[in-house]
This record gives structure tokens, C-alpha cells and sequence, in this order.
């Protein structure tokens, strides 16, 4: 099995090819660690930062999960983040902590 994709790590964007040989994931093309673990995890368990707005009294704010979640997860979690309607928040607050049972908390991204 070999699949090639782009890392999103970084701003380098480097061309991954990811084999499997027997037991073992090889990834080449990456330019540093994190390529490739991004690899690895996007094969077994692909996960992603959720970034959206929340309602408040005030219109809308920026918000996101500190922390990638799982990719098939995502509905779910827009889900939460859109039965909320918020009196007024301040930049960092956690407005759900452990989204899901992730290990992620959704903080806003933008003052009020």
C-alpha cells in the first residue's frame, strides 16, 4: 500500500509518501518529525482543529477545540457548539470542556 498526501503541519506543505512494509509505517518526503506523525495518525485515526463561531448575546464569536479532535467527530461537535447561545465571553474561555470526550476543550478565539 502506498499513498502519497501533503502534510498540514506546517507552512512547508511537504509531499508525504506513506508505505506500509510488513508491520511497520514508513513515511518519506516529510522535513521534520511532525510530518511524520501527521502521517501515521492520518491513516490510523485522522483528526482535525475545529474552527467556528458560537452564538452570543452580542452576534457571533471565533471559537475552536485546543487540541485536534477525531475527524469523524466533527458534525458531532458542531453540533454542541451550535446549541449554545452564550450571555457574553472573553478571549480563551472555555465554553465546553472535553467536547465529546476528546481530551479537547472549545475555547473562544475573539474578544467581545
Amino acid at each position: 500500500m502506498k499513498k502519497e498526501m501533503i502534510c498540514i503541519m506546517c507552512p512547508m506543505g511537504c509531499n508525504l509518501c506513506v508505505q506500509k512494509q510488513g508491520e511497520e509505517v514508513v513515511v518519506t518526503g516529510n522535513g521534520c518529525n511532525r510530518g511524520a506523525v501527521f502521517a501515521k495518525e492520518e491513516l490510523s485515526c485522522p483528526k482535525r482543529t475545529v474552527t467556528t463561531s458560537v452564538k452570543t448575546k452580542c452576534g457571533v464569536k471565533s471559537c475552536k477545540t485546543t487540541a485536534p479532535i477525531p475527524k469523524a467527530l466533527i458534525f458531532d461537535c458542531m453540533r454542541e457548539i451550535e446549541k449554545l447561545q452564550l450571555e457574553s465571553v472573553e478571549f480563551g474561555e472555555i465554553i465546553i470542556q472535553n467536547v465529546l470526550n476528546t481530551g479537547a476543550d472549545v475555547i473562544v478565539t475573539a474578544n467581545n
